[in-house]
């Protein structure tokens, strides 16, 4: 009998509920760079491998909802409960506008339209004052909650922030299971899988993806949040398409089609890459991270067709042993004469009577 499929996810959030008292400050800001590169990836899975819209401008809501954190937050340590909500809906603005737009085209236009909109909001940021240029700009005071006067959250203390972190990861996942559950949810597998046949059953499907590129756009906007809140510290790099592409191949990591694989995809990129750009490790080597890194994916790729969620089912699979043929039957010799027919001349036996 199977386990229920809930039972990893729990299991892995009691896990890491319980790291921290264990944990170092640089491993504990590690993890909380994965959860937070989690939920982006997670958001990307809600588009690519749910409703197989793939967009290499993913990067762009991320970079805008950090941005939003930064600005918004001015010289004082701002509150999280306005703070949050102006970033995730800055993205999910922002989200709005490219789908509208970018969704009217299809294939490889539908990338290339995404990849243009993500550039575009990369310069805003790089070559005008309000994003600092390429510096970028630093958060003066990081978000707080109060409530009656009282201080109840601050995210510069670094516990706090990894239980924030964690829970919006938590959130996030539950989130994404539910609509892949409900009934918008199926409708987005059949876009995937068919998209004129959804429409011929009178599903409209432009509605739908506009709804999961905005969705997407949203929860890419509380990463940026949560990085923002991590680093102190935001640049135009976030919005590159470099960032675009580094969580489109999280997810292909980890294995499309399955929010556990985008988490796996995550934790197994970010780490190596710290990996391949450690040199007390590496020495010298780590100087090409990028080089060791892209032939280390293209393995993983070229190994597990299906990402690293495959992984422990290809190694359970055992090869069918298939009983060995009987031996071939070989029909007794007959002895005395071939045949007793009257009138028939056996071969060396002569003539019948």
């Amino acid at each position: 009998m199977r386990p229920p499929r809930w039972i990893v996810p729990v299991s892995a959030a009691v896990a890491l509920a319980l790291l921290p008292a264990v944990l170092s400050p640089y491993t504990q800001d590690l993890v909380m760079k994965i959860a937070i590169y989690a939920v982006f990836a997670l958001s990307l899975e809600l588009l690519v491998g749910t409703t197989g819209l793939v967009s290499l401008g993913h990067a762009a809501f991320l970079g805008i909802g950090a941005y939003t954190t930064v600005i918004a937050s001015g010289p004082d340590a701002a509150s999280i409960v306005w703070l949050l909500p102006s970033a995730v809906a800055s993205a999910a603005a922002y989200a709005l506008f490219v789908g509208v737009l970018s969704l009217r085209t299809k294939g490889v236009y539908f990338i290339m339209v995404t990849l243009a909109f993500a550039q575009m909001a990369f310069f805003v940021f790089h070559d005008t004052r309000l994003g600092g240029g390429s510096d970028g700009i630093y958060l003066a005071a990081k978000p707080v909650l109060e409530f009656a006067g009282q201080r109840w959250l601050g995210l510069d203390d670094k516990r706090q922030l990894y239980y924030v972190v964690l829970g919006a990861l938590v959130v996030t996942y539950a989130l994404l299971a539910l609509i892949q559950r409900s009934r918008f949810g199926h409708a987005l597998a059949g876009i995937r899988v068919n998209e004129q046949r959804m429409r011929a059953a009178g599903y409209p499907t432009t509605g739908y993806k506009l709804a999961a590129f905005v969705i997407a756009g949203a929860l890419a906007g509380i990463a940026g949040f949560l990085l923002a809140a991590k680093d102190g510290t935001v640049n135009p790099e976030l919005l590159s398409w470099h960032e675009s592409g580094a969580v489109l191949l999280m997810i292909i990591l980890g294995g499309l089609g399955h929010l556990r694989g985008a988490v796996i995809g995550a934790v197994a990129f970010t780490l190596l890459k710290e990996l391949f750009q450690s040199e007390a490790l590496l020495g010298p080597v780590a100087a090409h991270w990028q080089m060791t890194l892209g032939f280390t994916i293209i393995g993983f790729v070229a190994l597990l067709p299906k990402g690293l969620i495959g992984l422990g089912s290809r190694l359970r699979r055992t090869p069918a042993r298939h009983p060995a043929p009987p031996p071939p039957v070989r029909p007794e010799p007959v002895e005395g004469p071939a045949s007793t027919v009257p009138g028939i001349r056996q071969r060396g036996v002569g003539s019948a009577q």
